[in-house]
């Protein structure tokens, strides 16, 4: 229990925060780049009158939807930290703490299982695009490379939460406060 807590707080917690930090990095990028794009058009449209034109950024589309999907899964390891999911606890919230906790901790196990299974689908569909060489349609840019922060994401959450389910923070050390039935 003591090597699961030195783990999750030594190990996973910073590498789940410094991910976290590289989707929201990934989301200034693309905010971004939709300005850029969105400026291009307003001066497009400014210009026309005039016979000018200004065009947008080229496979803008194409960018987003590469980088959108890695940023948005790389924050779930750190919300699985600090329990920032979303718990119903409408049927359990007169149950007893050790029945709460066990039904918390078999969510913890089977989200690890979810998250764990994805990351491994993710990676076959990954191998499986890189080699049939799936390109995007404007830039022509493989996909599969803009797959990998996705795949570490989710191997990254489906630890956090195997080691959450087997050493818990306790209410004192949880950064989120108490537990959402405590």
């Amino acid at each position: 229990m003591i090597r699961a807590a030195a783990l999750r707080d030594r190990v996973l917690a910073p590498l789940a925060a410094g991910l976290a930090v590289y989707g929201g990095l990934v989301l200034f990028v693309i905010t971004a780049i939709t300005m850029v794009n969105v400026a291009g058009f307003t001066l497009d449209a400014l210009a026309e009158p005039f016979g000018g034109r200004v065009s947008g950024l080229s496979g803008y589309e194409e960018v987003v939807a590469l980088l959108i999907g890695g940023a948005t899964l790389a924050f779930l390891p750190w919300c699985q930290l600090r329990r920032g999911h979303v718990v119903v606890d409408l049927f359990t919230r007169r149950l007893p703490a050790r029945a709460v906790d066990a039904i918390d901790r078999l969510a913890l196990a089977l989200t690890a299982v979810l998250a764990l299974g994805l990351a491994v689908s993710m990676a076959w569909g990954m191998a499986r695009m890189r080699a049939d060489g799936v390109v995007t349609g404007v830039l022509s840019w493989p996909e599969w490379p803009f797959w990998s922060p996705g795949v570490v994401a989710l191997a990254l959450w489906g630890s956090v939460a195997a080691v959450m389910a087997v050493a818990p923070p306790a209410p004192a050390d949880d950064p989120a406060g108490p537990p959402p039935h405590g």
